[in-house]
């Protein structure tokens, strides 16, 4: 006989698989409604339930057993065809599926499935399927638990050989026939040769069950070692032995790959949580006398296990809101010109370091009107202040604490709880919540979240004799003005500081302003902006310096300065001393760069300002190159893709034309330097300069010998000329520049192609 440790095991493995096969019976049976002919679903959802009610009856869990032996009795008229599958019976099995994962909870919590009494449940699927079917032969007296679990020895074996339920919401392949208890099949191996399939795809022979805090353990001792590694590396600048050098850069590489590989350890579809929103969605929905279909885009998309169960509750309550709020009743919809059901769309992809969640409806809107008479009969801003607010931060009054549209408190909603803690608990992980809404239309709320918590890659900057880090997923780029540049690119509108990026107005914060630090620079010192994003709207951040990036290991902050919101947290830099982690959205809160009043005042200033320029010649933003020994090239900055820098190795032949591969394409290289016939510069170890640019279709890269500066100025030809790949020359900062043709270089190597792939089709033919 087992010991009880053994017993422990059987029992914890018992709960884990039943736990799984009851998430796939939530989504299996909300499916099943909609398609009730689907034999294999069917199917399946009989062979979890039976499963279940096998192996509770051997361990001795009898009213977990006898009411799975119920719920079983149901689905096996079901799948023999002699009941149909309505709305009562779909609601009555959810509600068995409910009441067996209570029971599991009394198991894991108490040893034993619980003290609550289940017999209303057992006769109401007693009646669905006496009162539907009387004639059925299943009345007779049925066998003592002791019986059925002996019959039931030789069938968990021949069970345990199919596939276990996928974690995302797919039917799993099932045979045609699942068998009763009394024609289990006493040879398992006989059943494996028949369907070899099934026993090489099993979960069970590809996959194991690691307990999470063996995980968090272990990324903890990673984030160790990439602290250690950080040093080492500090350390090695300063050496000279080219083989300690050399082994340190090994380390480096070990521990990137080590971390890589952890953090994947750690990674789950968001598709785990979105499995039980159609089941959400259809209870919200029957309360609320609605119907409501269910799309999902993007549920393979990946999130380290931490973001993933932080956003878990959250997404509840905006789906529930969606559901209650949003989406009008049938009649409603209908009367609008609108299908009577309802659409939820839900979303996720990476962006920019950053996973996207947007859930949609296509109800009614919010009606900002409405919006502003519940904060004011509320109390929650002053008429003065709603007056000045734009569109954007009506909106926003939505996810003030204690503010609610419903016109009565329900069991689904209207209590005043929920969008602001929706809010805050999505900004403490480091995301933002916006929301878009047109009345007549529907609502979309947005959320942008962090891959991970742990590891990140940032840009260490200073302030007043401290370093700070800024996470690189909030970095757009880096703006430095030196002498007269920078005293004159700075200007003042109401009173807020700006600087014109490219024709753009930036809003400007003082890092040192904002931590209380004493201002060390001097008037004619240089200025470094970092462009930063938050909120989908972008400012600069004034530092006294920018040191590097480097990947740091977040480190949460005591209670005492959580309360502190220009801090996200702290990590430990290569020297062993603490930097803090800025918090870009708190920042930029906290010194008042995302108000709409902000916006306003510089859309009028820019107003103004194109006003003036009307009359003048237009600036435009341009690319500065270099060719040679001091020549210089332009190019419209709208005409180019990007900047690339492309080592020397990476570039391959193909059909006498210099390419690499590129984003999934090749890509064709150009010389600017042979083109224009000037010498070409010596391959060092330096990578080559690439500007990539598209026309027609067409993508190439232009290698030049230097990418010097972007640049605005007025663009004014004043010599033209017939050199291939040049249009003419310009003065731009007081310097004859000569300005590239990019559209006639990518026509041109366009054409070439095309040439050689008839050629080639030729060739072929041939």
């Amino acid at each position: 006989m087992a010991d009880a440790t053994e017993l422990d095991e059987v029992v914890r493995e018992f709960l884990v698989e039943s736990h799984e096969g009851l998430d796939q019976l939530d989504r299996d049976l909300v499916a099943l409604e909609k398609d009730p002919t689907s034999k294999d679903r069917l199917a399946s959802i009989f062979r979890t339930i039976h499963t279940i009610k096998g192996t509770c009856g051997f361990l001795s869990f009898g009213k977990l057993e006898s009411v799975a032996h119920v719920g079983e009795n149901l689905l096996s008229r079901l799948r023999d065809g002699r009941l149909t599958l309505n709305a009562d019976i779909t609601s009555a099995l959810l509600a068995m599926v409910d009441a067996v994962r209570r029971m599991l909870a009394d198991i894991e919590a108490t040893g034993s499935d619980g003290d609550d009494d289940y017999a209303a449940l057992v006769a109401r699927l007693n009646d669905l399927q006496e009162a539907l079917a009387p004639a059925a032969p299943d009345a007779e007296p049925r066998p003592s638990l002791v019986d059925e679990a002996v019959k039931l020895t030789a069938s968990a074996a021949v069970e345990d050989l199919a596939p276990e339920p996928e974690p995302v919401p797919v039917s799993a392949p099932v045979a045609e026939h699942v068998p009763d208890v009394a024609d289990a099949s006493p040879l398992p191996t006989a059943r494996a040769a028949e369907h070899p399939e099934a026993h090489s795809s099993s979960v069970a022979d590809t996959t194991i069950r690691v307990d999470v805090h063996l995980l968090d353990k272990l990324m903890n001792l990673v984030g160790e070692l990439v602290l250690a590694r950080n040093q080492i590396l500090q350390f090695t600048s300063t050496q000279d032995d080219t083989s300690f050098v050399a082994t340190s850069q090994r380390l480096n590489l070990i521990t990137t790959e080590l971390q890589e590989g952890v953090m994947k350890t750690r990674m789950q579809p968001i598709g785990n949580i979105w499995a039980k929103f159609p089941r959400v969605v259809r209870d919200v929905a029957l309360a609320c006398g609605k119907q409501v279909r269910v799309e999902m885009d993007g549920r393979e998309t990946e999130l380290d296990k931490t973001i993933i169960e932080a956003i878990k509750d959250p997404l509840t309550h905006v789906v529930r809101n969606a559901v209650d709020h949003g989406i009008e009743a049938p009649e409603k919809r209908v009367a609008a010109g609108k299908p009577a059901e309802g659409r939820l769309f839900m979303r996720a992809f990476h962006e920019g370091g950053q996973v996207n969640i947007e859930i949609s409806d296509d109800g009614g809107g919010i009606d900002p009107e409405k919006l502003k008479q519940k904060a004011l009969q509320r109390g929650l801003v002053h008429p003065d202040q709603l007056a000045r607010m734009g569109e954007r931060e009506i909106l926003n009054l939505i996810f003030l604490p204690g503010f609610s549209t419903a016109e009565k408190i329900t069991n689904v909603s209207g209590r005043g709880v929920g969008m602001d803690v929706v809010k805050t608990n999505i900004e403490k992980i480091g995301g933002t919540v916006d929301i878009q809404s047109k009345v007549g239309h529907g609502t979309t709320l947005k959320v942008k979240i962090p891959l991970t918590l742990a590891i990140i890659p940032a840009l260490v900057v200073t302030s007043g004799g401290e370093r700070y880090a800024i996470p690189q997923v909030s970095l757009l780029e880096l703006v430095r003005l030196e002498g007269d540049q920078a005293r004159r690119a700075i200007e003042s509108i109401h009173g807020a500081p700006v600087y014109r990026l490219r024709g753009n107005l930036l809003p400007l914060a003082y890092l040192s302003r904002e931590l209380g630090h004493d201002a060390t620079t001097s008037d004619g010192a240089a200025v470094n902006i970092v462009v930063l994003q938050a909120d989908g709207r972008q400012f600069g951040l004034v530092v006294e310096g920018i040191s590097d990036t480097e990947e740091i290991v977040v480190k949460p902050l005591g209670k005492q300065l959580k309360s502190i919101t220009s801090f996200a947290g702290a990590t430990i830099m290569g020297d062993g001393k603490v930097a803090l982690i800025l918090d870009v959205m708190g920042l930029a809160q906290r010194a008042h760069v995302l108000a709409e009043g902000h916006d306003r005042a510089i859309a009028d200033d820019r107003q103004a300002s194109d006003a003036t320029n009307d009359a003048g010649q237009e600036l435009r933003t341009l690319l500065l190159l270099g060719v040679g020994d001091s020549g210089r090239l332009a190019v419209p900055l709208d005409l180019v893709d990007r900047l690339e820098e492309i080592e020397h190795r990476a570039i391959e032949w193909s059909a006498g034309q210099e390419v690499v591969q590129y984003r999934g394409q090749i890509l064709p290289l150009v010389r600017l330097c042979d083109m224009l016939g000037t010498p070409r510069p010596e391959d060092g170890e330096m990578p080559l300069q690439v500007v990539v640019a598209t026309e027609q279709g067409q993508t190439i890269g232009i290698v030049v010998d230097r990418i010097l500066d972007i640049v605005e100025d007025r663009l004014e030809v004043r010599r033209g000329t017939q050199r291939h790949g040049l249009l003419g020359s310009a003065v731009i900062q007081n310097k004859v520049t000569d300005l590239l043709d990019v559209r006639g270089i990518v026509c041109s190597v366009a054409s070439d192609l095309s040439m050689d792939d008839l050629e080639l089709q030729a060739a072929a033919a041939a």
